[in-house]
């Protein structure tokens, strides 16, 4: 559906160009939300939001996107993987919220396009 499209390859190729966002965690509280965490909770709100604003998906449809996203968590694992236990800071906090603006923006092209 998406991780097979040049926008997400586009979109981890962002990732990559900005893995220098998080070298650092410095400016992160101890007990803050760790950098996989938040990826999860981002990602989940905006796919609730994709699955609330399309009602007319169906169930197969719905199961399809939620594999999608856990294809995309894996590799964000992989690209992540020395910092995912990490506490968040503001600025990783601030481009995790956009990164999964960007994810939700696929689906809802892919989405439209299929209707």
């Amino acid at each position: 559906m998406v991780t097979d499209t040049e926008g997400y390859i586009h979109i981890i190729e962002y990732l990559t160009e900005h893995l220098s966002l998080f070298e650092h965690s410095n400016n992160a509280a101890q007990n803050s939300t760790s950098v996989m965490e938040l990826i999860e909770i981002e990602l989940s709100e905006q796919i609730i939001a994709v699955c609330s604003q399309n009602e007319s998906l169906s169930f197969n449809e719905r199961n399809a996107i939620i594999r999608e996203v856990d294809a995309i968590v894996y590799d964000l694992e992989e690209i992540l993987s020395g910092v995912i236990n990490n506490p968040v800071t503001p600025e990783q906090a601030s481009f995790i919220k956009e990164f999964a603006g960007l994810i939700k923006n696929l689906f809802d092209n892919v989405i439209n396009s299929l209707q």
